[in-house]
């Protein structure tokens, strides 16, 4: 016999834009391009982007990951992470004549890029990010031991002694907190006034906008969830924007993660998702909450996220 009572009302606020960013949704294109082309397994040098669901769809389809290139055979593809990898990566690959496809983000590359530009000038160079995250390893990579200093907080930022002050220059992981990282920036800045800053931001197009997302709903809603892994830096970095904004923020896998009792006594909860957490997710955990609410789903408005990044030449010939 059915409850006749009628079920607690419930508005969910989605957030806008939220999900895939056009790196991870590139990254994922070369994975299933390359099994296509070239037959399972081919083989992925960490997870191809931090989301548990990605991985597990990829692996099913004839990915084969590892975290060393000598856990695979030299006769199949290797792909590199979205991450980016250190320079020696690369090189120990051709040592092997692997065929090898870099995934990398652009935006990561840039990254790169900016790095060399200022070892070149001579210039002392500190990373803000965070130790032992696949980026900065990459980063940290690119360049002689040593020649990068890696700064994860203002204490860091205000402990720093370089050679010349005179002469530093910053570059940042892709993936960080907006807000953080301007406090960290500024604390530079306030004892090297000539610090060599990016071209352009280095904290990613969708990083900022769906830290901004957050940020609007976050303040109107009691409890905010992340579709996220827990090793997703900004996925991580969504739940703390929402914490901010004064909601009670979660970041869980799916559906199957959420507690109701979060949800005691709510009236509003936002929803997002990581750039690295495909939509299913959100449409998951949406389906759990009308198990027990009578749900009013309303989307924020947000500019439409319009970039794209072309794929390795190797897989649209």
């Amino acid at each position: 016999m059915s409850d006749p009572r009628p079920l607690p009302k419930l508005t969910v606020l989605l957030a806008s834009p939220r999900g895939f960013c056009a790196g991870v949704d590139r990254a994922i294109q070369i994975v299933e391009r390359a099994i296509e082309k070239y037959g399972a397994p081919v083989y992925v040098r960490h997870e191809i982007v931090h989301n548990r669901h990605v991985v597990e769809r990829l692996r099913s389809l004839g990915a084969v990951f590892v975290e060393e290139l000598d856990e695979a055979p030299a006769d199949r593809p290797m792909i590199f992470s979205a991450h980016g990898v250190p320079k020696a990566v690369p090189a120990a690959a051709r040592a092997r004549n692997m065929l090898y496809l870099d995934a990398t983000c652009p935006l990561v590359s840039k990254v790169h890029v900016e790095a060399q530009r200022h070892y070149d000038a001579g210039r002392e160079i500190v990373l803000i990010g965070h130790a032992g995250h696949p980026e900065v390893v990459g980063t940290l990579g690119q360049l002689p031991d040593g020649a990068v200093a890696l700064i994860e907080t203002v204490a860091d930022a205000q402990a720093f002694t370089p050679r010349d002050a005179a002469n530093v220059a910053f570059v940042t992981q892709t993936t960080l907190s907006v807000d953080d990282t301007a406090e960290i920036v500024a604390a530079l800045r306030a004892r090297f006034p000539a610090i060599a800053a990016p071209h352009k931001e280095d904290i990613c197009y969708a990083t900022t906008n769906r830290q901004e997302a957050v940020k609007s709903i976050g303040a109107k809603s009691d409890v905010l969830l992340v579709l996220g892994s827990a090793n997703s830096s900004n996925s991580v970095r969504l739940a703390e924007v929402g914490r901010r904004a004064g909601a009670a923020a979660y970041l869980i896998e799916d559906a199957a993660a959420l507690d109701l009792a979060w949800l005691q006594g709510a009236r509003t909860v936002g929803v997002t998702a990581g750039a690295s957490a495909p939509e299913v997710l959100v449409h998951g955990v949406l389906d759990r909450l009308r198990e027990s609410f009578d749900l009013t789903v309303a989307e924020a408005e947000a500019e439409p996220e319009t970039v794209s990044f072309k794929l390795p030449r190797a897989l649209v010939e």
